[in-house]
């Protein structure tokens, strides 16, 4: 089975990944993908208490996880990739083209962001990185929660302080 999610979260392992969208889709793995909790045993064992046993967590930098990604897709069980940020995915995805799909779960409120849903808060360097992404074929949508409805890029794009 293919990592099912490919999302970009500011919080990283955090209720809402774990309960939210981890339990509905029986997620045998979460792969968290960060330069600096990759290297941080201490961090790593922090995001492990947040994770039930019998979903494991494995940690990679961005250029370690794209060295891991065929192996994460080609694991049986269901799995979520996740990252911090914009720039953090559009890395990951210049070296690990098979991500074809990429969700904006929780960007937050920082200086120079503007709000464009009540979870997801941008930087015109973010935008138009994420256009990038979508002109290179990956489609990008927004969804904070597995009952709610996914928006387009585009879509997104348009609003400005929308609910």
């Amino acid at each position: 089975m293919p990592v099912e999610l490919h999302r970009i979260d500011d919080r990283l392992i955090h209720g809402q990944v774990v309960v939210g969208w981890g339990h509905p889709m029986a997620l045998g793995f979460i792969a968290l993908v960060d330069d600096a909790i990759a290297a941080s045993p201490w961090e790593q064992e922090l995001y492990r208490l947040a994770v039930p046993p019998e979903m494991d967590v494995k940690f990679a930098s961005v250029a370690g996880a794209a060295v891991e990604y065929a192996a994460w897709d080609a694991d049986p069980r269901p799995g979520i990739l996740l990252v911090g940020s914009v720039d953090a995915m559009v890395r990951l995805v210049e070296l690990a083209p098979a991500i074809r799909r990429v969700n904006l779960g929780g960007v937050h409120h920082g200086a120079g962001r503007t709000e464009r849903l009540r979870y997801l808060y941008l930087t015109p360097e973010e935008e138009r990185a994420l256009f990038a992404l979508e002109a290179r074929g990956v489609a990008v949508t927004a969804q904070d929660v597995p009952t709610g409805s996914s928006v387009p890029l585009r879509d997104v794009l348009a609003k400005q302080g929308a609910a």
